[in-house]
């Protein structure tokens, strides 16, 4: 009933109303995905006078008192009521009698609907979008990533706004967040929340006590955290007792608290993702002075950005993952492929939400050329759509894809998606 509603797929005969009044449609207004009316700010002609307001939409009449509309000021400023079945006259809270209009669902329609409904694969469409216009497969792809970069920007705007205006500290706390590359996110996100920049600054230039104070933090320096195999070399390499000292001095300094160490995980890691190593890393780049907010700002192209927030783990990560546990696998820098991901998920949100807020549009703009140049992302959610047919070549269309899966395809929100509307729109369902 949303999709006919929404889309204007009425039967090709005047429309009225129960009462018999001309219905002419001619805003179906927006769709509201929270509570109260089904779409927003409708405009229709009722009998030639024309009414702004609010659309409700039910399979039977009686729905309305089922759900408690009657008794809900929210559906005071409802205008029609949309049906299957007109069974009950419909009145509102303030003693309105609502006109109601009848509509049919087709055939062929809830043919495909109940198809869209029992199938198990993944995407659910996939049959049809070979078949889908190029035009209709790019449009609703540029919409899906101006939708994704609306909501990560709101993310952003969001921290923003708890730290008083903080763009620095946000953008602190949003890039070390996607240093966790996943599985640490959280983790390092209330990390970095632990790390009093301001305290750090008095220290900038000691990559040693920088040092102390990330990991100390982090909960890392609790001897209880090393691995008990471990724990004696920790002691005779002599860098963790040095470090535990430094940072003891530090936090009594300025009365430091760290964070619980259990919030970090580390089972099926690979060496290089160890939050060790990536705090290492984050410290390098934190005494580099070169990826500060400012900076980001200035940067023009995905080169300047790589060059920014290239970083290396500092001496004794280079050859450790763990306190007393030497390694040669680790990634002594990150890769390109990080680089990129970091790019994405930091720089790009963060840009679009400052162009936003300050009303400027070049930041906008720029942080969508920072995806063009980016190969798209490889994960089981771009592979299965480039199975289906749809080109994958640049990060724009890798972020639009995992828009879809996670907002559409997962929610089941079929009915809202343009590659659900094409499917539904079949009249053969053997196509």
């Amino acid at each position: 009933m949303h999709y006919i509603w929404k889309y204007k797929l009425f039967p090709l005969k005047p429309l009225q109303t129960t009462d018999g009044l001309t219905l002419e449609v001619i805003d179906p207004g927006t769709l509201n995905r929270d509570a109260g009316p089904d779409f927003f700010n409708a405009k229709i002609k009722l009998d030639g006078t024309t009414w702004v307001g609010n659309i409700e939409i039910h399979g039977r009449a009686t729905d309305w008192y089922a759900h408690g509309h009657h008794e809900d000021t929210h559906y005071n400023n409802v205008i029609l009521h949309v049906t299957e079945t007109a069974d009950r006259p419909v009145v509102t809270q303030d003693g309105k009698t609502l006109p109601q209009l009848i509509v049919e669902v087709p055939g062929y329609l809830r043919e495909n609907y109940e198809e869209l409904c029992r199938t198990t694969d993944y995407p659910r469409c996939h049959r049809i979008i070979p078949q889908i216009d190029p035009f209709t497969v790019h449009s609703w792809m540029n919409a899906l990533l101006y939708e994704r970069l609306e909501q990560r920007a709101r993310t952003v705007a969001a921290r923003v706004e708890k730290l008083q205006g903080d763009w620095e500290r946000a953008y602190f706390i949003t890039l070390s967040r996607n240093f966790g590359f996943g599985i640490n996110g959280d983790a390092f996100e209330v990390w970095a929340q632990h790390i009093p920049l301001q305290a750090v600054a008095h220290h900038r230039d000691n990559l040693f006590q920088i040092e102390a104070i990330f990991m100390g933090q982090a909960g890392l320096l609790d001897f209880e955290t090393i691995p008990k195999k471990y724990r004696d070399e920790a002691i005779e390499d002599d860098y963790y007792p040095r470090l535990k000292r430094e940072y003891d001095y530090l936090a009594h300094k300025f009365a430091l608290t760290p964070m619980d160490a259990a919030a970090w995980k580390f089972l099926r890691l690979r060496p290089q993702n160890f939050p060790h190593v990536r705090i290492a890393q984050l410290t390098q780049l934190y005494y580099n002075q070169t990826a500060g907010f400012s900076r980001l700002l200035e940067a023009r192209t995905l080169e300047e950005l790589h060059d920014m927030l290239s970083t290396h783990a500092t001496p004794y990560w280079e050859s450790h993952y763990t306190f007393g546990c030497p390694s040669h696998k680790n990634a002594k820098a990150l890769t390109a492929g990080s680089l990129n991901l970091i790019a994405i998920n930091t720089v790009v949100p963060l840009l679009y939400a400052y162009g936003q807020t300050h009303g400027n549009d070049k930041y906008c703009e720029r942080a969508l050329q920072f995806l063009e140049p980016i190969k798209a992302e490889n994960n089981y959610i771009t592979r299965q759509w480039a199975e289906c047919g749809i080109k994958v070549d640049s990060a724009s269309d890798s972020q639009a894809l995992i828009q879809l899966k996670k907002e559409y395809c997962d929610r089941k929100y079929c009915l809202h998606c343009r590659f659900g509307y094409e499917f539904l729109k079949r009249k053969n369902t053997s196509e």
